[in-house]
């Protein structure tokens, strides 16, 4: 059985939909009586394709409905007379389908969404909900602020270059956070990532390699007496970029 939600929309009515399989379907009546067809059942027939009969529960009971697709939505558009299709699928497109998306319903008036899917809730219940889809506008705006920080941080990790812990601490603060190369390092090895003492001082940890965090480069020098001096350099690869600027933009 599938759960319905029904969205509405003071011009248009409203539009009946079910999630099934991470896809959105739409009652094909309502969006054909949305769109002016005098006859809802024939332009159905008429123009869509992928028309299916689903089992839901509505306040009147079990009922069977037709469900179309988001491609059949376009079909009955494009056929449509109506002077605000245009404008109707805007409203489906650019509001209905994204925000259900990310939140699973569509919340765009908190008393709406709560009298729509909580009618019989006490009013208890009611103002829980109200926090509830409060609260998740405000991530949903966090992450739209924070967007372009975790592109940049998905970016890196295509990257196949080493760098310098220096250098990450460059990158670290043309984004935003406030650290130079010595508190990098001393902020790496406060929290485990490098070694803080010993002749290994500043290598890479156990746990660090592990993660595929770091590489270590080595150089062999020859020096006039003859002897070989062998130096080794710590450097952040992409992987680990991606680490620890989504550690540092995250925190």
């Amino acid at each position: 059985m599938n759960e319905l939600k029904i969205f509405s929309n003071t011009e248009f009515g409203e539009v009946r939909t079910i999630i099934e399989e991470d896809s959105v379907l739409f009652c094909g009546s309502d969006i054909a009586k949305a769109l002016g067809y005098t006859n809802p059942r024939k332009a159905i027939g008429d123009h869509c394709k992928g028309v299916t009969n689903r089992y839901t529960l509505t306040p009147g009971g079990r009922q069977e409905m037709n469900f179309i697709s988001e491609g059949d939505i376009y079909r009955l558009v494009a056929k449509s007379q109506l002077p605000g299709a245009d404008k109707f699928e805007r409203w489906i497109f650019d509001e209905v389908l994204p925000t259900i998306r990310k939140t699973g319903g569509y919340v765009n008036n908190d008393d709406l969404f709560v009298d729509t899917y909580l009618p019989f809730a006490d009013d208890s219940t009611k103002q829980m909900f109200r926090a509830v889809l409060h609260n998740t506008r405000q991530l949903n705006q966090k992450i739209e602020q924070d967007k372009p920080k975790v592109l940049f941080a998905d970016a890196v990790s295509t990257s196949h270059n080493s760098i310098l812990v220096g250098e990450l601490a460059k990158l670290l603060k043309q984004n935003g956070v406030e650290i130079g190369q010595n508190r990098l390092f001393d902020w790496l090895r406060s929290n485990g990532y490098l070694i803080k003492s010993g002749s290994s001082y500043n290598m890479p940890t156990q746990r660090s390699m592990a993660l595929g965090l770091f590489e270590v480069k080595e150089r062999a020098i020859n020096s006039p007496d003859g002897t070989v001096r062998v130096t080794k350099t710590v450097k952040v690869t992409g992987k680990g970029q991606q680490y620890f600027i989504n550690k540092f933009m995250r925190s």
